[in-house]
């Protein structure tokens, strides 16, 4: 399967990458692990996304998708993948859909993990508390959010339409947002 985990920071979604991915026997392909990988290499591309990121930027869509292409077409990814933090944009989801269109692939669904953002935001509050960060504030936790919101609805909206997106309440334990993803994609453990 070739599935994209979308959800708001908080709402459990690299917990839930690492075992969807365990249980359908794919790679998570995470972007952050993307590009820290690249710049420990010191990759060309790694160079270009530190001065992004040294600097507090993002960094630009160009180098993500790049760096997203060459771990695509990595061998373990073949029999598929599960993408957390790709795509951002509505760009990047058009230079998603041309990657795999180029070889004859397509997603097989995009899983949204719906939460309470009351929830998730006593969640973040607390553990920027049990980790110190006193920087993570509820109201700059909030705009976080907000941002989030902003950002993925356009992103949800195409992937509505292209009959990929499938929500799923990412609310409770582990092992039950588990099985609700697994029941809505007709995946048997």
């Amino acid at each position: 399967m070739r599935l994209v985990l979308m959800g708001p920071p908080g709402a459990g979604k690299g917990t839930q990458a690492l075992v969807i991915a365990g249980v359908l026997g794919v790679p998570h392909v995470s972007t952050g692990d993307i590009f820290r990988a690249n710049v420990s290499r010191g990759t060309p591309l790694g160079i270009e996304a530190k001065r992004y990121m040294d600097a507090g930027d993002y960094v630009p869509d160009g180098v993500t998708n790049a760096m997203v292409r060459d771990r695509l077409s990595q061998d373990d990814c073949r029999p598929g993948f599960l993408l957390d933090g790709y795509p951002r944009t509505v760009e990047q989801v058009s230079e998603l859909d041309a990657m795999l269109r180029s070889d004859g692939l397509r997603l097989d669904a995009v899983v949204e993990l719906e939460v309470d953002i009351d929830e998730v935001v006593g969640r973040l509050v607390k553990r920027a508390a049990d980790q110190g960060r006193s920087d993570d504030s509820e109201a700059v936790i909030r705009r976080r959010l907000e941002v989030y919101g902003e950002q993925t609805a356009p992103l949800l909206a195409v992937y509505r339409d292209q009959g990929l997106l499938v929500a799923v309440d990412g609310l409770g334990k582990v092992d039950e947002v588990t099985g609700r993803i697994l029941a809505a994609l007709s995946i048997e453990r």
